[in-house]
Protein backbone atom coordinates (compact mmCIF):
# COMPACT_ATOMS: atom_id res chain seq x y z
CA UNK A 1 0.00 0.00 0.00
CA UNK A 2 1.17 3.34 -0.98
CA UNK A 3 1.41 5.76 1.99
CA UNK A 4 -0.48 9.20 1.03
CA UNK A 5 1.43 12.36 1.60
CA UNK A 6 0.20 14.21 4.79
CA UNK A 7 -0.37 17.79 4.36
CA UNK A 8 2.29 19.39 6.55
CA UNK A 9 1.17 23.20 5.24
CA UNK A 10 -1.92 23.02 7.49
CA UNK A 11 -2.74 23.34 10.97
CA UNK A 12 -0.26 21.50 13.48
CA UNK A 13 -1.16 19.38 16.67
CA UNK A 14 0.18 17.74 19.69
CA UNK A 15 -1.38 14.42 20.87
CA UNK A 16 0.70 13.79 23.31
CA UNK A 17 1.77 16.00 26.28
CA UNK A 18 1.75 15.89 30.08
CA UNK A 19 1.41 18.67 33.23
CA UNK A 20 2.36 18.40 36.70
CA UNK A 21 -1.13 16.22 37.32
CA UNK A 22 1.38 13.40 36.27
CA UNK A 23 5.18 13.67 35.61
CA UNK A 24 5.14 16.90 33.35
CA UNK A 25 6.77 20.15 35.13
CA UNK A 26 4.06 22.86 33.50
CA UNK A 27 0.86 23.17 35.30
CA UNK A 28 -2.14 22.83 33.33
CA UNK A 29 -2.58 26.60 32.85
CA UNK A 30 1.07 27.06 31.77
CA UNK A 31 0.55 24.15 29.41
CA UNK A 32 -2.53 25.61 27.72
CA UNK A 33 -0.67 29.07 27.21
CA UNK A 34 2.52 27.07 25.64
CA UNK A 35 0.28 25.72 23.45
CA UNK A 36 -0.88 28.92 22.33
CA UNK A 37 2.67 30.55 21.83
CA UNK A 38 3.51 27.22 19.60
CA UNK A 39 0.58 28.17 17.40
CA UNK A 40 -1.11 24.69 17.96
CA UNK A 41 -4.65 24.33 16.70
CA UNK A 42 -5.37 21.08 18.76
CA UNK A 43 -3.59 19.66 21.88
CA UNK A 44 -4.20 16.46 23.83
CA UNK A 45 -3.17 16.13 27.56
CA UNK A 46 -1.86 12.44 27.93
CA UNK A 47 -1.06 12.38 31.52
CA UNK A 48 -0.05 9.55 33.42
CA UNK A 49 -2.99 7.70 34.94
CA UNK A 50 -5.43 10.19 35.76
CA UNK A 51 -7.75 13.28 33.81
CA UNK A 52 -6.97 15.92 36.47
CA UNK A 53 -4.85 18.22 34.40
CA UNK A 54 -6.59 17.84 31.41
CA UNK A 55 -10.34 18.90 33.67
CA UNK A 56 -8.02 21.93 34.98
CA UNK A 57 -7.14 22.68 30.79
CA UNK A 58 -10.89 22.55 29.40
CA UNK A 59 -11.58 26.29 30.59
CA UNK A 60 -8.67 27.70 30.05
CA UNK A 61 -8.28 26.06 26.69
CA UNK A 62 -11.37 27.35 25.75
CA UNK A 63 -11.27 30.83 26.92
CA UNK A 64 -8.10 30.81 24.73
CA UNK A 65 -9.44 28.95 21.36
CA UNK A 66 -7.23 25.98 21.68
CA UNK A 67 -8.79 22.87 20.77
CA UNK A 68 -8.35 20.40 23.99
CA UNK A 69 -8.52 16.61 23.97
CA UNK A 70 -8.93 14.52 26.91
CA UNK A 71 -6.86 11.52 26.79
CA UNK A 72 -4.49 9.32 29.07
CA UNK A 73 -1.30 7.08 29.13
CA UNK A 74 -1.12 3.85 30.76
CA UNK A 75 1.17 1.07 31.41
CA UNK A 76 0.97 -2.96 30.16
CA UNK A 77 3.10 -5.70 30.26
CA UNK A 78 3.90 -7.47 27.14
CA UNK A 79 4.37 -11.23 27.72
CA UNK A 80 6.60 -12.75 24.53
CA UNK A 81 6.48 -16.32 24.06
CA UNK A 82 10.15 -18.01 24.68
CA UNK A 83 11.38 -14.96 26.71
CA UNK A 84 11.68 -15.09 30.80
CA UNK A 85 11.06 -10.83 30.90
CA UNK A 86 8.22 -9.31 29.85
CA UNK A 87 8.45 -6.04 27.51
CA UNK A 88 6.25 -2.69 28.86
CA UNK A 89 4.19 -1.16 26.25
CA UNK A 90 2.49 2.50 27.07
CA UNK A 91 -0.84 2.33 25.78
CA UNK A 92 -2.28 6.15 24.74
CA UNK A 93 -5.88 6.16 24.78
CA UNK A 94 -8.20 9.06 23.51
CA UNK A 95 -11.68 10.23 24.14
CA UNK A 96 -12.00 12.69 21.45
CA UNK A 97 -15.84 12.69 21.35
CA UNK A 98 -17.08 10.85 24.87
CA UNK A 99 -16.46 11.23 28.48
CA UNK A 100 -14.84 7.57 30.03
CA UNK A 101 -17.35 5.21 31.61
CA UNK A 102 -17.37 5.05 35.46
CA UNK A 103 -15.84 1.76 35.17
CA UNK A 104 -12.32 2.91 33.63
CA UNK A 105 -12.32 5.37 36.35
CA UNK A 106 -12.65 3.20 38.75
CA UNK A 107 -10.33 0.96 37.05
CA UNK A 108 -7.65 4.40 36.76
CA UNK A 109 -8.29 4.43 40.99
CA UNK A 110 -6.60 0.76 41.23
CA UNK A 111 -3.83 2.28 39.04
CA UNK A 112 -3.04 4.97 40.61
CA UNK A 113 -2.78 2.21 43.92
CA UNK A 114 -0.28 0.73 42.33
CA UNK A 115 1.73 3.60 41.07
CA UNK A 116 1.78 4.50 44.78
CA UNK A 117 3.42 0.78 45.40
CA UNK A 118 5.72 1.26 42.73
CA UNK A 119 6.84 4.81 44.21
CA UNK A 120 7.81 2.76 47.59
CA UNK A 121 9.60 0.50 45.95
CA UNK A 122 11.80 3.05 43.83
CA UNK A 123 12.12 4.69 47.45
CA UNK A 124 13.33 1.73 48.85
CA UNK A 125 15.39 0.85 45.63
CA UNK A 126 17.31 4.65 45.94
CA UNK A 127 17.99 4.29 49.74
CA UNK A 128 19.91 0.90 48.99
CA UNK A 129 21.91 2.87 46.98
CA UNK A 130 22.83 5.33 50.07
CA UNK A 131 20.36 7.92 48.03
CA UNK A 132 18.62 9.77 51.46
CA UNK A 133 15.05 9.92 50.12
CA UNK A 134 11.64 9.37 51.57
CA UNK A 135 8.34 8.23 50.35
CA UNK A 136 6.73 11.17 52.12
CA UNK A 137 8.78 13.71 50.86
CA UNK A 138 7.94 12.49 47.19
CA UNK A 139 4.20 12.80 48.18
CA UNK A 140 4.66 16.01 49.18
CA UNK A 141 5.38 16.95 46.21
CA UNK A 142 3.21 14.84 43.73
CA UNK A 143 0.14 14.29 46.43
CA UNK A 144 -1.53 11.07 45.01
CA UNK A 145 0.25 11.33 41.22
CA UNK A 146 3.50 11.03 42.23
CA UNK A 147 6.23 9.97 39.81
CA UNK A 148 10.10 10.15 39.07
CA UNK A 149 10.22 13.62 38.45
CA UNK A 150 9.41 14.24 41.88
CA UNK A 151 11.97 12.12 42.30
CA UNK A 152 14.47 14.11 40.24
CA UNK A 153 13.74 17.05 41.64
CA UNK A 154 14.64 16.23 45.53
CA UNK A 155 17.78 14.66 43.96
CA UNK A 156 18.43 18.09 42.65
CA UNK A 157 17.80 20.07 45.38
CA UNK A 158 19.59 17.34 47.69
CA UNK A 159 23.03 17.63 45.60
CA UNK A 160 22.62 13.90 44.42
CA UNK A 161 23.06 15.12 40.46
CA UNK A 162 22.74 18.53 39.01
CA UNK A 163 19.86 18.34 36.91
CA UNK A 164 16.67 16.28 36.18
CA UNK A 165 18.45 14.88 32.95
CA UNK A 166 21.20 13.21 35.38
CA UNK A 167 18.77 12.29 38.27
CA UNK A 168 17.24 9.99 35.28
CA UNK A 169 20.37 8.68 33.63
CA UNK A 170 21.89 7.28 36.91
CA UNK A 171 19.04 6.50 39.47
CA UNK A 172 15.34 7.52 37.63
CA UNK A 173 15.76 6.04 33.88
CA UNK A 174 14.76 2.37 32.95
CA UNK A 175 18.42 1.72 32.11
CA UNK A 176 19.42 2.80 35.59
CA UNK A 177 20.28 0.33 38.14
CA UNK A 178 17.38 1.86 40.56
CA UNK A 179 14.82 1.62 38.04
CA UNK A 180 11.71 0.11 39.71
CA UNK A 181 8.83 -0.79 36.64
CA UNK A 182 5.11 -1.26 37.82
CA UNK A 183 2.60 -3.88 38.00
CA UNK A 184 0.69 -4.32 35.33
CA UNK A 185 -2.00 -5.09 33.11
CA UNK A 186 -0.88 -6.74 29.87
CA UNK A 187 -1.06 -5.19 27.02
CA UNK A 188 -4.36 -7.09 25.58
CA UNK A 189 -6.46 -6.35 28.77
CA UNK A 190 -5.60 -2.51 28.58
CA UNK A 191 -6.45 -2.55 25.16
CA UNK A 192 -9.89 -3.86 26.31
CA UNK A 193 -10.19 -1.99 29.23
CA UNK A 194 -9.82 1.58 26.89
CA UNK A 195 -12.55 0.38 24.13
CA UNK A 196 -14.97 -0.73 27.15
CA UNK A 197 -14.33 2.60 28.50
CA UNK A 198 -15.32 4.59 25.80
CA UNK A 199 -11.40 5.40 24.43
CA UNK A 200 -9.54 4.46 21.23
CA UNK A 201 -6.58 2.76 22.19
CA UNK A 202 -2.79 3.76 20.25
CA UNK A 203 0.49 1.98 21.18
CA UNK A 204 3.04 4.80 22.30
CA UNK A 205 6.22 5.58 21.16
CA UNK A 206 6.46 1.49 19.34
CA UNK A 207 10.48 2.16 18.96
CA UNK A 208 10.88 2.10 22.85
CA UNK A 209 9.61 -1.79 23.01
CA UNK A 210 12.61 -2.50 21.31
CA UNK A 211 12.02 -5.43 19.03
CA UNK A 212 12.95 -6.62 16.16
CA UNK A 213 10.99 -5.47 13.27
CA UNK A 214 9.08 -9.14 12.44
CA UNK A 215 8.82 -9.42 15.96
CA UNK A 216 7.19 -5.98 16.09
CA UNK A 217 4.83 -6.96 13.19
CA UNK A 218 3.22 -9.82 14.36
CA UNK A 219 2.80 -8.00 18.17
CA UNK A 220 1.55 -5.29 16.53
CA UNK A 221 -0.63 -7.72 14.58
CA UNK A 222 -1.85 -9.58 17.69
CA UNK A 223 -3.11 -5.64 19.23
CA UNK A 224 -4.87 -5.47 16.46
CA UNK A 225 -6.70 -8.64 16.85
CA UNK A 226 -7.21 -7.72 20.39
CA UNK A 227 -8.64 -4.22 19.06
CA UNK A 228 -5.92 -1.77 19.33
CA UNK A 229 -7.60 1.09 17.07
CA UNK A 230 -3.88 3.36 16.55
CA UNK A 231 -0.14 3.44 16.49
CA UNK A 232 1.97 6.73 17.10
CA UNK A 233 3.89 7.38 14.25
CA UNK A 234 5.22 10.87 14.79
CA UNK A 235 7.03 10.96 17.98
CA UNK A 236 9.93 12.59 18.98
CA UNK A 237 12.34 9.38 19.59
CA UNK A 238 11.27 8.68 15.88
CA UNK A 239 13.34 10.78 13.32
CA UNK A 240 12.52 10.97 9.81
CA UNK A 241 12.64 7.39 8.13
CA UNK A 242 11.67 5.48 11.44
CA UNK A 243 8.24 7.93 11.23
CA UNK A 244 7.84 6.98 7.64
CA UNK A 245 8.51 3.02 8.30
CA UNK A 246 5.95 3.42 11.20
CA UNK A 247 3.33 5.37 9.11
CA UNK A 248 3.73 2.74 6.21
CA UNK A 249 3.33 0.00 9.22
CA UNK A 250 -0.06 1.81 10.37
CA UNK A 251 -1.48 1.74 6.68
CA UNK A 252 -0.35 -2.03 6.23
CA UNK A 253 -2.50 -3.06 9.67
CA UNK A 254 -5.30 -0.66 9.32
CA UNK A 255 -3.63 1.36 12.19
CA UNK A 256 -5.12 5.11 12.67
CA UNK A 257 -1.74 7.00 12.77
CA UNK A 258 -1.24 9.43 15.88
CA UNK A 259 1.69 11.58 17.05
CA UNK A 260 3.14 14.01 19.32
CA UNK A 261 6.12 15.73 20.55
CA UNK A 262 5.75 13.47 24.62
CA UNK A 263 6.64 16.99 26.09
CA UNK A 264 7.54 17.27 29.63
CA UNK A 265 8.59 20.32 30.41
CA UNK A 266 12.30 20.40 32.35
CA UNK A 267 12.26 16.71 32.44
CA UNK A 268 12.79 16.18 29.01
CA UNK A 269 14.55 19.28 27.90
CA UNK A 270 15.17 18.48 24.87
CA UNK A 271 11.76 18.08 23.40
CA UNK A 272 9.62 20.71 22.31
CA UNK A 273 5.74 20.70 22.82
CA UNK A 274 4.71 20.56 18.97
CA UNK A 275 8.08 19.93 17.00
CA UNK A 276 9.59 17.49 19.09
CA UNK A 277 13.34 16.78 19.32
CA UNK A 278 15.39 18.77 17.28
CA UNK A 279 12.31 19.83 15.25
CA UNK A 280 11.54 16.28 14.21
CA UNK A 281 8.43 16.29 14.04
CA UNK A 282 4.94 17.97 12.06
CA UNK A 283 1.60 16.43 12.94
CA UNK A 284 -1.02 17.04 10.76
CA UNK A 285 -4.46 17.61 11.68
CA UNK A 286 -5.78 15.00 9.93
CA UNK A 287 -4.63 12.46 12.36
CA UNK A 288 -7.00 13.77 14.67
CA UNK A 289 -9.74 14.30 12.24
CA UNK A 290 -9.31 10.49 11.88
CA UNK A 291 -9.45 9.54 15.64
CA UNK A 292 -12.64 11.98 15.61
CA UNK A 293 -14.31 9.52 12.55
CA UNK A 294 -13.65 6.69 14.25
CA UNK A 295 -16.93 4.66 15.58
CA UNK A 296 -16.30 1.62 17.88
Amino acid sequence: MVTPPVDVSGPVIDLHSHTNASDGTLTPAELVALAKTKNLSSLAITDHDTFEGYEIAVPLAQASGLDLVRGIELNSRLLIEGSAQPRFVHILVYFPSRHPSEGFQSWLAEQRTDRRSRNAKLAKALQDRGVNITLQEVEARGRTLAGRPHFARILVEKGYVTNFEDAFHKYLGEDAPSYVERESNTTEEVIDLALQGGGIPVVAHPIRIGLARAVEHDVLTRFKQAGLVGLEVYHSDHPPALQQYYRVLADELELLPTGGSDFHGAVKPDTELGTGRAHNLRVPAEFLEGLRRFVQ
